[in-house]
């Protein structure tokens, strides 16, 4: 299993293309960056009736107003829930049917166990169900190694990745240090079967990269804001995932 080159040819939304016009992983957000011919990154958050939904945060305040984890509400009813910037929250089934194969499709599933444990599965079901017999160059990816090894066990075929950083004590409160330290070195990317990673931007200097690296593994990376970010990232990254600018 291989990543579809698709996703070494042209730069990744981050969260689709928002960039200040759309709200983030919003269908308006979708079909800008289809339009403008960019791969996708989205994230996948779980509705209370276990639908996968393309929503970042586990809480809705930030991009909704409302407060309450995203979580507690079936997708019917985040389905009606305004989006910050315009759009509602959209199934990842809605995303499918707008991008349609035309541009590569990277998901992130949010980690549900919430210090990088084995607690996951449902998500990582649901999410393959809905992708079998998607028409399109997509792959899967997550910060949970558990949550990888279950998109193995459900959808072997689709490519799957690690999305992986330095673990900082300040951006990982719930998950134990020792966890945080180990999953720093990116110890599982053979056990679960993974074929790229996407690391931290500032993070690409890293000796478990460059490990990966040397095997011709892809490095993809997260997140460029700026022309200056990109061309400092390209030394080693083989690509993007972008947002704020054009890239």
């Amino acid at each position: 299993m291989t990543l579809p080159r698709s996703f070494l040819k042209r730069p990744i939304a981050h969260r689709a293309l928002h960039d200040g016009q759309w709200a983030e992983n919003s269908l308006e957000a979708v079909r800008a960056a289809v339009a403008s011919g960019y791969g996708i990154e989205v994230d996948i958050q779980p509705s209370a009736d276990g639908v996968p939904m393309v929503f970042h945060d586990y809480d809705m305040a930030r991009l909704t107003g409302q407060s309450g984890p995203v979580a507690g509400k079936t997708a019917a009813q985040l389905g009606t829930i305004a989006l910050t910037g315009g759009g509602t929250i959209p199934t990842l089934q809605q995303v499918l049917a707008e991008v349609a194969g035309a541009v590569p499709l990277l998901i992130e599933i949010k980690d549900q166990d919430g210090g990088l444990g084995p607690a996951v599965g449902p998500l990582e079901e649901a999410v393959c169900a809905v992708l079998d017999g998607y028409n399109g160059d997509a792959a899967l990816m997550s910060f949970n190694p558990h949550s990888v090894a279950a998109c193995a066990q459900y959808a072997p075929d689709i490519p799957r990745g690690l999305t992986t950083c330095p673990y900082p004590a300040e951006d990982w409160p719930t998950v134990p240090a020792k966890v945080r330290h180990e999953q720093a070195a990116i110890p599982d990317f053979d056990r679960v079967g993974a074929c790229f990673i996407s690391h931290q931007q500032d993070d690409l200097n890293s000796p478990h990269v460059a490990q990966l690296r040397a095997r011709d593994v892809p490095i993809l990376c997260w997140t460029i804001r700026s022309r200056q970010m990109e061309a400092e990232a390209r030394k080693i990254a083989d690509n993007i995932t972008f947002e704020g600018y054009r890239a």
